[in-house]
């Protein structure tokens, strides 16, 4: 029983740390996001963004520009993750800590970088806005999809593979139907790791040189402007988009689980 007890206490400091970095923030935004100027409840300031033709306008291009992203990440990081956890290449771990060692560098240092080599063969970085964009976001955000579909990977069962191809499966089939299932909890991890970042990173865009606002760059210009209710309303709109998206992928990762269980 007093060990027991112990064991509570030891949750204080994540209850007292969810409080005050979690909960608190979460109520601030919210209060201003449901009130005017004068502190009065109103829901005018969710109807001014659903009839703005501009929020909506930047809503729009935020998700095309994450759904971009997030799509060319998976389309690279899947075959590199797969080649270094399975082709018996040597030092696989060594070349993973390459992919991720960009991480380690101060993000304004890596994109000055990224501008430059843009720049020397670009000449004039307005001239590609839209694309220079992609390309920050997929250099920023890479490893960010590579480590979780690397680690489910390399952690997947290969009696599993071996089985289906003793059953006749071809290597088609394999990958259809056993790999990629078992791994999908990491390609969930993946996505939700670069789709939200995508939406709101709006340094890529400023330090590239597009013009184009995206939700960041929204929120930013309301806060700059000391909007506290317009920029808390729309960040409170990103977060139910948030916890949407976050709900819908945690629904596959589990059937992902469910079905590599059953497997």
């Amino acid at each position: 029983m007093e060990l027991s007890l112990k064991r509570k206490y030891l949750g204080i400091p994540y209850l007292i740390f969810l409080f005050i970095f979690v909960l608190l923030p979460l109520f601030v935004i919210f209060y201003y996001a449901l009130t005017d100027g004068t502190g009065h409840f109103t829901l005018s300031n969710f109807g001014h963004f659903f009839t703005n033709s501009r929020a909506i306008g930047t809503l729009i291009y935020s998700m095309v520009i994450a759904l971009i992203t997030t799509a060319i990440c998976l389309l690279l990081a899947y075959p590199t993750s797969y080649v270094l956890s399975r082709s018996g290449i040597k030092g696989g771990a060594a070349w993973l800590i390459i992919i991720v060692m960009p991480m380690w560098i101060n993000f304004t240092l890596r994109l000055t970088a990224l501008k430059e080599i843009l720049s020397f063969i670009e000449g004039n970085l307005a001239f590609h806005p839209f694309l220079n964009t992609i390309i920050g976001m997929v250099y920023d955000f890479l490893p960010f999809m590579v480590l979780p579909i690397y680690n489910s990977i390399e952690k997947m069962d290969t009696a599993l593979l071996e089985a289906a191809e003793d059953l006749g499966a071809g290597k088609r089939e394999v990958f259809f139907k056993v790999m990629l299932p078992l791994s999908m909890p990491g390609i969930v991890s993946g996505i939700t790791m670069v789709f939200l970042p995508a939406m709101t990173n709006y340094v890529v865009l400023d330090m590239l040189y597009n013009s184009t606002y995206i939700m960041g760059s929204l929120i930013g210009s309301y806060f700059s402007a000391f909007n506290w209710n317009d920029g808390a309303m729309v960040s409170a709109v990103l977060l139910v988009l948030i916890g949407l998206l976050t709900w819908l992928t945690g629904r596959v990762s589990d059937d992902a689980d469910r079905e590599g269980a059953r497997l």
